[in-house]
């Protein structure tokens, strides 16, 4: 039996043995803020200890944790590294959900939990993935290296960012991550990011002296609507993307400006001297972060009055749609699957940045099944063994076995 066809026969086989690391990686709390995933590291390690192999922690301080653990064939072949966060958005609601947040619910086809869509499902495909590549160490032609990481749904420094900076062996030749796009479509462009604070100041003083247009908070209204007609903008995808969809709702290919924090006065009747906005912009490929600025700075010398600052920002990133990774993985999920994947951009940003800043081709697919995570968060079983499929087969291609 070819090696592809016996990994993808032992992922079926562990299918219990999955679902139980599921499970276990939900129960430990891994919310951010604050962060902490010394826990989920160490569920981590034990599964890969448990099935003989030997990782290491790699730590900015003792709540977070990266966990790394490398596979060295006996070929020459090519470095394909694995990489899934450790980290989970926040519940919300609490009262909104119908499953326990931190205790795995399989029903239905579907493993609920908090982390099961981001990233946990993922994680754990890549776990498993790992171990059974390892049964066949001595039969890789290359190396593959497997990244658990903290930090990286806040856009932190102590995950992927720190560890390579201090390992950076952990490049490689190709990176896949775990992060999906939902649907089970196949990310291979991801917007980039511009956090903008807007600032705007106004004459302050009792609110019966108000006057249209000149309190800082008014100021502070119309650029906020202002802003908000961005929405409406749509890029046209650079060449090397053409025939990417925008995924449901063509949403891949818009940007989007959010203000999540808002901040003016504290007494109803005094006119406060400055308010401020702080937004998250999202840019897809082909508008770049200096033709947001244009834009913005445009729009800010039009009210007397309003600062701008960028405290954080990068461009979309992207593997070209007939690269050579692109093309290798995008088979084997058809092969896995029985269908071609769609390409698509993917709305959140990830940690596959990191590696393509230091040109190393890297691509984005997992099973959250869609477009975010929220309550009742859950990805589809049969999609997460899929996933482990698709990553140990697609490592061992990409290391130089063509099979």
């Amino acid at each position: 039996m070819p090696l592809a066809a016996e990994l993808v026969k032992k992922i079926d086989q562990d299918r219990e043995v999955l679902v139980d690391l599921c499970a276990r990686l939900v129960a430990e709390p891994s919310m951010n803020p604050p962060g902490r995933t010394a826990e989920v590291a160490t569920v981590v390690q034990k599964f890969l200890a448990d099935h003989g192999v030997v990782s290491e922690r790699i730590a900015v301080d003792e709540e977070t944790a990266n966990v790394v653990a490398s596979l060295v064939g006996k070929g020459s072949g090519r470095h394909v590294v694995f990489n899934a966060h450790m980290d989970t958005m926040q519940a919300g609601d609490e009262n909104a959900w119908t499953v326990p947040p931190l205790a795995l619910t399989r029903k239905d086809g579907c493993l609920y939990g908090l982390g099961m869509g981001n990233l946990k499902g993922g994680l754990a495909a890549m776990a498993l993935a790992t171990v059974v590549l390892a049964r066949y160490r001595d039969a890789l032609p290359g190396k593959l290296s497997f990244t658990a990481v903290c930090d990286e749904v806040m856009f932190g420094t102590r995950g992927t960012e720190h560890l390579l900076e201090v390992r950076p062996d952990l490049t490689g030749d190709f990176m896949i991550s775990a992060e999906g796009p939902g649907f089970m479509d196949f990310a291979i462009a991801e917007k980039g990011l511009l956090w903008v604070d807007i600032e705007t100041h106004g004459a302050a003083g009792h609110s019966s002296r108000a006057l249209r247009g000149e309190t800082a908070v008014s100021k502070l209204a119309r650029i906020i609507s202002e802003t908000d007609a961005l929405n409406d903008t749509y890029a046209t995808l650079p060449t090397d993307l053409e025939g990417v969809s925008g995924g449901e709702g063509n949403f891949g290919l818009r940007l989007s400006a959010s203000a999540g924090i808002v901040d003016a006065g504290s007494v109803r009747s005094l006119i406060p001297p400055k308010a401020s906005a702080r937004f998250d912009m999202r840019l897809p490929p082909g508008i770049t972060i200096s033709d947001l600025k244009r834009s913005l700075e445009a729009l800010a010398a039009k009210i007397p009055g309003t600062q701008l600052s960028y405290p954080k920002g990068w461009d979309a990133s992207w593997e070209p749609l007939g690269s050579e990774l692109t093309k290798s993985f995008g088979s084997v999920v058809e092969k896995v699957r029985g269908k071609a994947p769609r390409y698509v951009v993917r709305l959140p940003g990830s940690d596959a940045r990191h590696w393509r800043d230091r040109g190393v081709p890297a691509i984005c697919y997992g099973p959250q099944p869609t477009l975010s995570a929220g309550v009742n968060d859950y990805a589809n079983e049969q999609d997460v063994v899929d996933c482990a499929k698709i990553y140990a087969v697609a490592a061992l291609r990409l290391m130089g076995r063509g099979e």
